[in-house]
């Protein structure tokens, strides 16, 4: 229980720093490799922590806002309103804080100072962290249960492993022709 606890309290801290915290996937990995926790709960923990600690990011940089020129909060209002003004935009905003590559903090920074609604963006937020948390935790549990030689003369052996690569490399050959010019010019 206590790993638990000492899990949840890194991974919000981490998740409150403005800039230069680790990835929360190093964090987690480390608790797979180093612990007895189960990988489910790892991520689940690892996961809502992440997001309380966004979350409380964003509120905290939203205070900010009243310590910025009347001009710029203008500015930010008019980004809010154009993110808000289609039902694509809060879509696509959505979709970015699911998947996105850009650091998380300076997303919920920019929608602390623009005022968005935090909820939905923390849920879109948590729902793509237990995606590729799932990964990570588990790549680390396999790493801990069978060592690093098993696991790659595992690659090399498994019909799944070598299916994967084989409809990989079938995908690439497949971008390739696609007549891309035509698909441009068409709109």
């Amino acid at each position: 229980m206590r790993m638990l606890l000492y899990l949840g309290l890194v991974v919000t801290l981490f998740n409150l720093a403005p800039a230069f915290a680790p990835p929360t996937w190093t964090v987690l990995v480390f608790f797979a490799l180093n612990t007895n926790l189960p990988a489910w709960l790892i991520v689940i923990t690892g996961a809502v922590c992440a997001g309380i600690g966004r979350y409380n990011l964003a509120r905290l940089t939203g205070l900010l806002r009243y310590r910025i020129k009347a001009k710029t909060i203008h500015n930010l209002q008019s980004a809010k309103d154009a993110l808000e003004a289609k039902s694509a935009h809060k879509y696509a905003v959505l979709i970015l804080f699911v998947i996105s590559p850009l650091p998380s903090a300076q997303l919920f920074e920019a929608a602390g100072l623009i005022g968005a609604r935090l909820m939905p963006l923390t849920i879109a937020f948590f729902s793509g962290r237990i995606f590729t948390y799932s990964f990570y935790v588990a790549g680390a549990s396999q790493l801990k249960a069978k060592g690093i030689g098993e696991l790659i003369t595992e690659q090399f052996s498994s019909v799944w492993a070598i299916l994967f690569q084989l409809a990989m490399i079938l995908g690439v050959y497949g971008l390739s022709k696609i007549n891309w010019n035509a698909k441009s010019t068409s709109k």
